[in-house]
């Protein structure tokens, strides 16, 4: 039978070669090609506020609006070709998260009772 001295040595020597096996795997990983996100606006509305933005880590697109109270707006995003991809809508001060589009050239408009009130380009790479 082992004594608590004999036992706490016996963990102490598995959790040090437990840690020399995970550094080991660590430095045989391969980096992470970290993806980005750019979004310009080409033209904004004084009335209401159009917010796309991404989380830090970059893999989610959020849109968000505000303006008057009541207002639905809509978000259209569209493959530079002009193939709609993604149609998205929000409330008034409300905010709602649009997947990741894939690498590639894009462009938005935003709506509000079928009057645009914004646009522009959004370049995934």
């Amino acid at each position: 039978m082992l004594t608590a001295r004999q036992l706490l040595l016996t963990i102490v020597i598995g959790l040090s070669s437990l840690s020399t096996q995970v550094s080991m795997a660590m430095t045989n990983v391969s980096p992470v090609e970290k993806d980005s996100i750019i979004i310009q606006k080409l033209n904004s509305n004084k009335n209401h506020t159009i917010n796309l933005y991404t989380n830090a880590s970059q893999q989610v697109l959020f849109f968000s609006a505000s303006g008057e109270e009541g207002k639905i707006y809509q978000l259209l995003l569209f493959r530079q070709q002009g193939k709609l991809i993604k149609s998205s809508k929000v409330r008034n001060r409300e905010t709602t998260v649009v997947s990741k589009p894939e690498k590639g050239n894009y462009y938005f408009e935003v709506f509000s009772d079928d009057t645009r009130i914004e646009s522009g380009t959004i370049v995934v790479q």
